[in-house]
């Protein structure tokens, strides 16, 4: 060995090892020859620490020195000593390690970009050399993060009496939903091996198995396309417990976030979190995961408009569609081109167009519809949106829900652009959505689809809805939101055979196709199963939320980009003819 090893970590040397004699291993930061003294800052996970070199005293090692580069690795023994001009920016800030001795462990090449914080760097730069990406500090604290709630996780339901059980990472494909990732077997040709989607039909079956309480941290694998802050793998901390009701997964739920928050965060929430229906967060909000930490609710003017010699207006409300409004307060001096952004932002969630009443500083009415609505409904839109000069009035005009999601999604973007989401960035409102729907309709396939997945059950008082009107069944399902971000979703799940049947059924599958596909799930549910239910919880967004970061690709070492690529090791990528031949496969590439 020709290098030292450590006897101090760069970031933990304080003023208490002044004095005394260390030994540091790490990258050297940055080098700066100032004539009289050489400086050059080491790094290491732990953080940072200033050495110096008196070229006066010490003539040999900065002849030395000379060769040290940025990104080297290298070896520092010297004294600590008081840091002549301390920097309260950094832990390290009021020592400096004068050095003795040094050593170049290993050089390294220029890097594509320097390593600090605030870089502009292409992302893709970043994602093809993330070994260097990650020695970002930034980066750094976001994995370490990330560790610190795995490690919180583990004790807390370790001290709640859960089991931790590996369950299979090569499992039967039974797409119900997004597309499986599928494994093809050699030994077994012609069949295949899923990737779980989530450990779903297994955590219940340990509920089967009488193991009451089930946690896991475990990846799982969606083929869907992807968005900005989805990726193909992602990690889930997934609970299951038996002979429990809602608010007992609640409880358990609550418990940990409040301990999480506090230990990471030291930030004290409050319980239990507030619960909301999937109605009301609709109808207040227009969507399912609504941000609570500022008003500007959705505003139903259907009644106030249903005279209104406005065709739009009158086929909606026709239709049975819904008239509603949000109000951006004092956003009336937003120009046309502004308005127009609205509308083509608005058009991305089905507008067909938007309606506006600006109310001027003067109180003069300024809006493209003011010419079909007489003075008096004018006014009661202005009095029920509690309206104020200055204010601009969004109005959007379809179906319910379309309508309702067109405004929430206008709701955010004004929150955005005035100021309002900068305003409550430090605070957590968490809540629970509850009583979805149980059913989609799903127009293509012309059949019902489950909202949230086909084991979760019906409300007892809905059940007998589930043979006269499907659609207006409610599911013992609910959401865990905070700050406009699903963090977790879960329901209490079926547990009668019968029921589970029934189900299926309703999603237009056979009996035949129901047994092909989860055979093995209902023929458990003949034995002895209890009630139950369960939640999985993101763990890639709860560090994304502790963190600050809106790019879930800050939060996992080894992220996809976008389009499913890894640009670090090349994935995915080709296999060589004689691979595919041993699993019996060719390949029927699509023409581009």
């Amino acid at each position: 060995m020709n290098w030292q090893k450590r006897t101090a970590k760069c970031g933990e040397i304080s003023l208490s090892d002044v004095g005394n004699e260390v030994i540091i291993n790490g990258w050297a930061d940055s080098v700066r020859n100032m004539g009289g003294m050489i400086f050059f800052d080491v790094r290491d996970r732990y953080g940072l620490v200033q050495a110096v070199i008196e070229p006066e005293n010490q003539k040999e090692l900065a002849n030395r020195a000379k060769e040290l580069r940025s990104e080297f690795v290298v070896w520092i023994k010297g004294n600590v000593r008081n840091r002549e001009n301390p920097n309260p920016n950094i832990p390290t800030g009021m020592v400096e390690i004068l050095v003795s001795d040094f050593g170049i462990i290993n050089k390294a090449e220029v890097p594509p970009f320097e390593i600090k914080d605030d870089i502009g760097t292409n992302e893709e730069i970043k994602l093809r050399y993330r070994y260097l990406d990650l020695r970002r500090s930034i980066m750094q604290k976001y994995m370490l993060t990330r560790n610190k709630v795995y490690q919180i996780a583990h004790l807390y339901f370790y001290d709640n009496d859960f089991v931790e059980i590996e369950t299979p990472v090569l499992m039967k494909s039974t797409p119900e939903g997004a597309r499986d990732f599928l494994v093809p077997s050699r030994i077994n040709q012609g069949k295949f091996y899923a990737l779980p989607q989530s450990p779903q039909i297994f955590k219940q079956i340990l509920m089967v198995s009488g193991y009451d309480r089930y946690m896991q941290i475990v990846k799982c694998f969606r083929d869907e396309d992807l968005r900005s802050d989805r990726q193909p793998e992602f990690t889930q901390i997934d609970v299951e417990m038996s002979f429990v009701e809602q608010d007992d997964v609640f409880s358990v739920t609550e418990g940990f976030f409040v301990k999480l928050w506090k230990e990471v965060l030291g930030y004290d929430l409050a319980e239990p979190f507030q619960k909301m229906s999937y109605e009301e967060a609709m109808t207040r909000f227009g969507s399912d995961k609504p941000d609570l930490r500022f008003g500007m609710e959705i505003v139903n003017i259907t009644d106030i408009v249903k005279n209104a010699e406005f065709k739009v207006f009158s086929e909606v409300i026709a239709s049975n569609g819904l008239i509603g409004l949000i109000n951006a307060k004092g956003c009336a001096s937003y120009s046309r081109k502004q308005i127009d952004e609205l509308t083509e932002f608005a058009k991305k969630y089905g507008a067909k167009g938007l309606a506006y009443i600006k109310i001027l500083p003067n109180g003069e009415i300024n809006s493209p519809i003011a010419k079909f609505l007489t003075q008096e409904e004018t006014g009661n839109i202005i009095k029920a949106a509690n309206a104020e000069d200055g204010d601009l009035l969004l109005i959007s005009s379809d179906k319910k829900y379309r309508a309702l999601t067109i405004l929430g999604a206008l709701r955010i973007e004004i929150a955005k652009r005035s100021g309002i989401l900068d305003s409550v960035k430090d605070k957590f409102s968490f809540h629970w959505v509850v009583d979805f729907p149980l059913f989609d309709y799903d127009e293509e396939s012309n059949r019902y689809v489950a909202m949230h997945h086909p084991f979760t059950s019906p409300k007892e008082e809905d059940i007998e809805l589930l043979d006269a009107s499907p659609a207006q069944a409610r599911a013992k399902a609910y959401d865990l939101v905070v700050n406009g971000a699903e963090l977790g979703g879960g329901s209490i799940r079926i547990h009668q055979e019968d029921v589970q049947k029934k189900m299926f059924s309703l999603m237009g599958m056979s009996d035949e196709t129901a047994e092909a596909k989860f055979g093995f799930l209902l023929k458990a549910l003949k034995y002895g199963a209890p009630p139950h239910g369960g939640i999985a919880l993101g763990l890639d967004r709860i560090v994304m939320t502790l963190t600050g970061t809106e790019n879930i690709r800050d939060v996992i070492a080894f992220p996809k980009t976008t389009t499913g690529l890894s640009l670090l090791d090349g994935s995915p990528s080709e296999v060589d003819s004689e691979q595919l031949s041993e699993l019996g496969i060719s390949l029927a590439l699509k023409e581009e």
